[in-house]
């Protein structure tokens, strides 16, 4: 049964990611990935704020792992990397890198403190 919650919340967060990603980088006129960069924020601090709720493995499976495993994107983060890298834009992959994984941390910690305050 979990693996169809999943299933199902992948369902939502892949287009949500894909949506939101096409969105943002076409505000911006520039090689920082600033799509991936919002959507792996914007589902970390979703993610830190639903593992502080009490919440059954049913509702984890289908917005922890599925939701917002398909909402945010490592893979997509590591290949952007690599392609400024690869484009010779070497400080912003190291930005990217660094700045990804700072705001992922700290919009996730955010996330956690802030379910702590809304449930008391």
């Amino acid at each position: 049964m979990n693996v169809l919650l999943v299933a199902a919340g992948a369902a939502l967060g892949a287009p949500l990611r894909y949506l939101t990603d096409r969105a943002v980088q076409g505000m911006h006129d520039a090689a920082f990935p600033f799509g991936t960069f919002v959507v792996n924020v914007a589902g970390s601090a979703l993610l830190g704020f639903l593992v502080a709720l009490p919440a059954g493995d049913g509702a984890m499976a289908f917005l922890g792992s599925g939701f917002c495993g398909a909402l945010s994107t490592y893979s997509t983060f590591g290949y952007e990397t690599l392609r400024l890298i690869q484009n010779g834009a070497r400080l912003l992959a190291a930005v990217n890198v660094a700045a990804g994984v700072a705001a992922g941390l700290a919009a996730a910690g955010c996330g956690a403190l802030l379910a702590r305050l809304v449930t008391g």
